[in-house]
């Protein structure tokens, strides 16, 4: 018996070169789907690409900055004449910005990440829903953050964006509830990525790398793989019932009460 739980299904992965994204395109690949990934790195993508066609998975890739609707709209073009639908969408690309206090806040900065974190999954919504609409079926995961739920895990633009992301999932899912269109969020914690890099690279210098994770209840930090099995999750059929949730994949961060002074 074929257990892949995607078999069959097309997915569109945006800011697939690297971290949670690129973790989940292998395993989207591993279960079975035909892949569109998006990146903005055109080198790490190809990288991804050339590794995946090695499983003999379907895949093709497509640079895209999703901050720009008119490239989100070729990307959704592509995908869907190139496969005739997609049942998925991982809405992933997402910057991190600045750590500046309130009294330091730059536009620029904030127009960036709002741009990416939350545009992006806008535009990518907005050109898709038609097609899901159409045929009556499909899932959208947005990757937002802890950081959306709780203050102590980003910075403020960083923070907002993931806030305002939290509540598209929900207002898109009561939206496209009624055409069988599913839509929730995964909200990581403390995730080893390239974006999270600085915070690895601060601890290793100030010699406190065994306290990184240390807010959380498991005690550790997390991998990107273990995020791309949440998202796996929402975009299957497993998770039939499940729509307009915000996830968190932090081992329990957010169960717990955060204490001044306890930043790495």
């Amino acid at each position: 018996m074929d257990s892949k739980r995607l078999k069959g299904k097309a997915a569109i992965i945006t800011g697939a070169g690297s971290g949670i994204g690129r973790a989940t395109a292998f395993l989207f690949a591993r279960e079975g789907a035909r892949l569109v990934l998006a990146d903005l790195n055109e080198g790490q993508l190809d990288e991804v690409i050339t590794a995946i066609k090695h499983e003999k998975a379907e895949v093709f890739g497509k640079k895209t900055d999703v901050s720009r609707e008119e490239q989100v709209q070729e990307l959704v073009r592509a995908a869907t004449a190139e496969y005739g639908g997609i049942d998925t969408v991982v809405n992933n690309a997402g910057t991190a910005g600045d750590i500046s206090d309130p009294g330091n806040q730059r536009k620029d900065v904030w127009e960036k990440v709002f741009g990416v974190n939350v545009m992006g999954a806008v535009y990518t919504t907005k050109h898709i829903a038609a097609h899901m609409k159409e045929k009556k079926k499909g899932t959208i995961v947005n990757v937002a953050s802890v950081a959306g739920m709780r203050s102590g895990a980003g910075g403020n633009a960083y923070s907002a964006s993931k806030a305002a992301l939290i509540n598209f999932t929900m207002t898109s899912a009561c939206d496209l509830g009624g055409y069988n269109i599913r839509v929730n969020a995964v909200c990581p914690g403390l995730i080893k990525t390239g974006m999270t890099k600085p915070v690895f690279d601060y601890a290793q210098a100030k010699g406190k790398e065994d306290k990184l994770g240390s807010r959380c209840e498991l005690l550790r930090y997390g991998l990107p793989e273990e995020v791309a099995y949440a998202i796996l999750f929402l975009a299957g059929d497993e998770s039939s019932y499940i729509t307009g949730q915000a996830l968190p994949v932090d081992g329990g961060n957010t169960a717990s009460l955060n204490l001044p002074g306890m930043k790495v």
